[in-house]
């Protein structure tokens, strides 16, 4: 199964959308905390609309309770920092994509903790800053699923 981790989410929509993704793409959901939001509020209801019962979502109290929680498992850092290509990478059935705060991106430290060529990008024009964070987990989380043959669905 793959995993999509939310480094300290800030947005309830974002992640309420990303809660229906995994619902509809199986993949589990791990959220980082602290969030930026209360699990009950309604724009993150609203955003995931009745999914939030069909995903596998597992809360961290914090970055270190979720590395123990994946011990073992390949994390893939996605950010506009990368050094490769989302799209040049061979994925794992059990890959954990790792995404940061819609404000602030993952901090230096946890992106120079995971090896360059494990660090992602989405490919965009020069002047461009970043993407959506919904958009960027649906875009990598369908590139590896693709590669995985879709595995579920």
């Amino acid at each position: 199964m793959l995993h999509i981790a939310l480094y300290e989410p800030e947005i309830a929509p974002n992640t309420g959308n990303i809660m229906r993704l995994c619902a509809n793409n199986g993949c589990k959901l791990h959220l980082i905390e602290p969030l930026g939001f209360d699990l009950e509020e309604k724009k993150l209801r609203r955003a995931g609309l009745d999914y939030r019962d069909m995903t596998n979502v597992v809360r961290h109290a914090n970055f270190d309770a979720f590395l123990e929680a994946v011990a073992g498992k390949r994390i893939l850092a996605c950010t506009t920092k990368g050094s490769r290509p989302h799209s040049d990478l061979a994925y794992h059935a059990d890959d954990v994509l790792l995404f940061g705060p819609e404000t602030r991106g993952l901090p230096m430290s946890i992106i120079d903790s995971i090896s360059a060529d494990l660090r992602l990008r989405i490919p965009m024009l020069p002047e461009s800053r970043s993407l959506n964070l919904s958009n960027s987990v649906a875009i990598i989380s369908y590139e590896a699923l693709r590669q995985l043959g879709y595995p579920g669905c």
